[in-house]
């Protein structure tokens, strides 16, 4: 998937030390700011649906994030949408929740995405049903975000599934988890993210960043660990349509953190909705100056073409050349 006609494919080649011959990972490796997006998959058994979103992120993003019934609410799976945007050319990021399925279930679709050409995933534990709109639901939670990490790369690196017996052909996949800089106990968070590297995490994307210094302390410690040389980190970000709407994102959406300061903004702008797209911009173009920071990942429920003018109204497409040296040192099968 290419959005600009002098960014190619072709530009980012495979090289050795690449796990996978996805375009996100190829990006990354080549030192340029990446971006992702979130599709979130519709209610609807129509693939039109899915494609009108996909083609939106696709002209602006270099891998577009298939979520896995998020919140805990029912949506075309995330294995269906990489389905559909594989097969249309799309590069995708798969992710997969603890919360639904066993270990078994799991890593059979990790075998069908690879087969149908997901190159990047995303190990999640996911969100308690008590959330979502089926409470009565029966978690799983066979596995967790770290023991996940572990499996995909144990079927990745050693060819097998957990029980031992052998994979003809092994997944070439990416592997990434999530990150929260912004949750206390703040000094802990680098050691999270030290601990799911270990693990078998080659890229993060964080919880939403409305709150730049938590965000610059977070990285000046990962930074002193040499986490940002071992996995690639893409800050969240994502437009807040109200004062309003802000405050219920941060009394009820967990680990979310949105100072004092913003709110204000918002409620003494005379259009809230601009003024939540305009603090997006800005917060795009300051992550992109924080070292060690790899790319963005862009989250707006059902907004895709709000996404698509904010990434270009920040000027990182413009502005994202090579930084950092072309083969980074990650986990995995280096």
């Amino acid at each position: 998937m290419s959005a600009y006609t002098n960014d190619t494919p072709a530009s980012y080649p495979v090289l050795p030390g690449h796990s996978s011959r996805g375009r996100l990972e190829r990006v990354l490796r080549s030192g340029r700011f990446a971006l992702t997006a979130e599709l979130n998959p519709p209610d609807s058994a129509d693939p039109e649906e899915t494609y009108r979103r996909a083609l939106v992120l696709s002209q602006v993003c270099d891998a577009v994030n298939a979520t896995d019934a998020s919140g805990a609410n029912c949506h075309m799976s995330s294995l269906g949408i990489c389905a559909l945007l594989t097969r249309a050319g799309y590069s995708t990021v798969m992710q997969i929740s603890c919360r639904d399925r066993n270990r078994i279930a799991i890593q059979g679709d990790v075998l069908a995405a690879a087969a149908m050409g997901v190159h990047s995933i995303l190990c999640l534990s996911g969100d308690g049903v008590e959330v979502g709109d089926q409470p009565n639901a029966k978690p799983v939670f066979d596995l967790d975000c770290m023991s996940l990490l572990k499996t995909i790369r144990t079927m990745r690196d050693e060819s097998c599934f957990l029980s031992g017996r052998k994979i003809t052909e092994a997944p070439e996949l990416f592997i990434g988890a999530a990150a929260n800089p912004f949750a206390p106990p703040y000094e802990w968070r680098p050691q999270r993210l030290a601990k799911k590297i270990a693990a078998g995490a080659q890229f993060v994307q964080t919880q939403y960043c409305f709150d730049v210094p938590i965000l610059e302390r977070y990285m000046e410690r990962v930074r002193h660990l040499g986490l940002d040389e071992r996995c690639f980190i893409l800050v969240g970000v994502g437009p807040l349509a109200s004062a309003r709407g802000a405050r219920w994102m941060r009394s009820k959406v967990p680990g979310v953190h949105i100072p004092d300061a913003t709110i204000s903004r918002l409620e003494g702008a005379k259009d809230q909705r601009l003024e939540g797209k305009n603090i997006c911009i800005e917060l795009i173009q300051r992550i992109s100056e924080i070292k060690g920071v790899a790319g963005v990942h862009v989250m707006a429920y059902r907004q895709e073409e709000l996404v698509s003018e904010i990434i270009r109204a920040s000027g990182v497409l413009k502005t994202r050349g090579s930084r950092r040296p072309l083969q980074r040192s990650t986990e995995g099968k280096e």
